[in-house]
């Protein structure tokens, strides 16, 4: 069979990093060929700073050499522009007047600067900063003039500014708000990092509306909108970007600000997608890295026809890369948009801490000078986690520094969000392979390789890594019997991955030591076997939900709430038995502290309980949450029930999976609605539709409802 013909409009990072995923689930799916504007291979944008600031070379910067292409077959058209797209006759087509057919196409045009159409714009010594081209030039200009004026107090100009003190000019900022990064900061921690800046030798000019560039063969200055002037013998443009989206306007492309896409990328026209800076979902434009990879990972999982959750969307976190800056902030910063939950102010250490809240839950918080809490705090607001779950763990001080933060850390903690590295693998990889840098630690695991904000943290783990403080967890699962040596969690991934038709063939093929198995294994088996034999005999031993009710109170109404999660859990296959106990104002509470699951009518609504056990060891059952709606709290109960049958053990108990899952975990996704209802429309086999219990079969007159 011939592959299908991909083509993909722009060789940056989103656009390459999707093609990487594409490689790797299904490399011999399609004939791919990347055209690209700029005459260089892959490399990281984000990093041009570090470039300009003498941090980084031109050739440490690249992402995927010239090899790298041609390793796997993909043409690679470098220093081409693609001007017109036919989406009718399927093909992209070249300044050149190369002609491109495709199958399906990818846009990953990215974007460029934008430049404000002011007399004077196109004059020699106007730039922008945004490819390695406006690189050599700044450094090219720095060694001709002494005077540089950046417009724009973001996060690039600010970097642009420090790359052209490094390189021995005098530089002014231009900002037209009050403060710097007025969009990622508040005036306390913009007013610190003015400071801070000034001290390195950046001057800065505040709420300045520039109205031309001066000069008669060149720039030699800026008027604003005042009449106020600065002299400059360099400008550089850092005032945003603007999409690449000159393709859509002719091809029948929906375009807004850039091409709008669904959650899986796709545009309004057959076969065509868009990734990146380019791409427009849910009305806004991403400009970071980890939401493109993101982006990219989905998209390729689609093309390659691997199941994939859809994309919703990214939280929007930025960090400054300035030498001897550390300035990291998330999620919602803007005044009025949350209540303060705390905020902490060190002028000795030149250390602040200020997080957000809306509704109870974490929105936004700014670091700045220890910002060893950035990728813990990004995963908060990523869960949604509440913020009474994780206040005890703010410090006047400023939060844990250094190692103390690596140590404090849960090794499934993501450390580099734009690679999605954990702590665990970047301990694993240190300790294994010996790593001694950070930059060995990138070339294994990609921690860091990115945008670079969580190399401190990278470097933190790396150090706790190398004390031996701990160990990667490498410890061997415990067999699930003597006929195997496989544990459950390897049996269960190859069982849900390969599709055995027969009992025997599964032992057979897995190297079991007894043909026939053992009592231990064989409903093992069956249980992970998604199309086993003999499945639908063995129903009964799934259907293992039974009811305890307290004495007294409104028995109708507990009878009622039973014999709706009898119905909604009907068929589900369960790993062990479980009982949930209704209490409705009874006083013998139906053993309710005791059971697996719980539900109870309290003055403040239906209180949930989770992870008893009335055999040896004894357990108490937990408070998992307290819903006043009576509908919710039954959808609660439902998706719990869900979740523990999909990821645990076969004959695992529930409090044993609470405490492998962890309770607070197993909190903020039963207590999220949206991820609440994506675990009761799943529909494991056999079982009854759980959507019957999403605040269903409730009439009025009930307590609490």
């Amino acid at each position: 069979m011939s592959k299908m013909r991909l083509v993909v409009v722009g060789n940056g990072m989103a656009g390459v990093r999707c093609v990487e995923e594409i490689c790797e689930l299904a490399p011999d799916k399609y004939e791919i060929t990347i055209i690209g504007s700029e005459p260089h291979p892959n490399y990281n944008r984000i990093l041009l700073s570090k470039v300009l600031q003498g941090d980084a070379s031109m050739e440490e910067i690249i992402l995927n050499p010239w090899q790298w292409y041609e390793e796997r077959g993909i043409r690679l058209f470098a220093g081409q522009k693609a001007v017109r797209v036919d989406t009718d006759v399927k093909f992209v087509e070249t300044q050149t007047g190369l002609r491109l057919e495709y199958d399906r196409l990818i846009l990953a045009t990215g974007s460029s600067a934008f430049i404000p159409q002011l007399p004077g714009i196109g004059k020699p010594g106007v730039i922008a900063f945004r490819s390695m081209e406006d690189c050599r030039k700044m450094v090219e200009a720095a060694g001709q003039y002494r005077r540089a004026v950046v417009i724009g107090g973001g996060l690039l100009g600010l970097e642009a500014a420090r790359g052209l003190l490094n390189l021995g000019m005098e530089v002014t900022v231009i900002h037209n708000a009050s403060y710097l990064m007025n969009r990622q900061l508040d005036r306390t921690s913009a007013e610190m990092l003015r400071k801070e800046l000034e001290s390195q030798g950046m001057q800065f000019l505040f709420g300045k509306l520039t109205e031309r560039i001066l000069g008669r063969k060149r720039a030699e200055g800026v008027q604003f909108s005042d009449g106020s002037k600065q002299r400059a013998d360099l400008i550089v443009m850092a005032v945003g970007i603007r999409p690449n989206v000159e393709l859509g306007k002719t091809s029948g492309i929906h375009v807004n600000r850039a091409f709008v896409v669904d959650d899986y990328l796709r545009t309004n026209v057959p076969d065509v997608y868009a990734v990146g800076e380019c791409a427009e979902h849910e009305g806004i434009v991403y400009g970071l890295v980890a939401p493109l990879y993101e982006q990219g990972k989905v998209l390729a999982r689609r093309l390659c026809d691997a199941e994939t959750e859809p994309y919703r969307g990214s939280i929007p976190y930025a960090q400054l890369k300035v030498s001897g800056v550390d300035v990291y902030s998330v999620g919602r910063i803007d005044d009025g948009e949350g209540e303060i939950a705390y905020q902490s102010l060190d002028g000795i250490q030149g250390t602040y801490k200020k997080i957000l809240t809306d509704r109870g839950k974490i929105s936004g918080a700014i670091l700045y000078g220890d910002i060893s809490e950035g990728s813990k705090l990004l995963q908060h607001l990523k869960r949604g986690t509440d913020i009474s779950a994780i206040a005890r763990t703010f410090s006047s001080g400023g939060g844990d520094r250094g190692e103390d933060a690596a140590a404090s850390m849960p090794e499934s903690e993501i450390v580099c969000n734009c690679n999605s590295v954990s702590k665990a693998a970047i301990i694993r990889a240190v300790q294994e392979g010996g790593l001694k840098t950070v930059e060995e630690v990138k070339e294994r695991t990609k921690a860091s390789g990115s945008c670079g904000g969580c190399k401190p943290m990278v470097s933190a783990v790396l150090r706790l890594a190398q004390s031996g403080a701990v160990q990667a967890t490498v410890e061997k699962e415990p067999a699930v019997c003597g006929c195997t040596e496989l544990g459950h969690s390897a049996l269960k991934a190859i069982l849900e991955e390969r599709r055995f038709a027969r009992l025997d063939q599964a032992m057979a093929e897995l190297g079991w030591r007894t043909p026939s198995g053992c009592t231990s294994c064989r409903p093992a088996i069956l249980y992970y076997s998604r199309d086993g034999e003999s499945l639908n005999k063995k129903r009964a031993e799934w259907d293992s939900v039974k009811l305890s009710y307290g004495t007294g109170g409104d028995f109708e109404q507990a009878a009622g709430i039973g014999l709706t999660l009898e119905h909604s859990l009907s068929g589900l296959r369960l790993p062990n038995p479980l009982t949930i106990a209704v209490d409705v104002g009874s006083k013998g509470r139906g053993g309710l502290l005791v059971k697996e699951l719980g539900i109870s009518l309290a003055p403040a609504g239906w209180e949930i309980y989770a992870g008893g056990n009335e055999t040896i060891p004894v357990r108490q059952a937990q408070l998992i949450a307290v819903e006043p709606s009576l509908g919710t709290a039954v959808d609660l109960i439902v998706a719990c029930c869900v979740w523990y049958g999909n990821s645990a053990y076969y004959g695992e108990p529930m409090w044993r999976w609470l405490d492998r899952i962890g309770l607070i975990g197993v909190r903020e996704r039963l207590l999220d609605p949206e991820a609440r209802v994506d675990l009761l429309l799943e529909k494991p086999a056999g079982a009854s539709d759980p959507k019957i219990a999403i605040g269903a079969g409730w009439g009025e007159g009930h307590a609490g409802d």
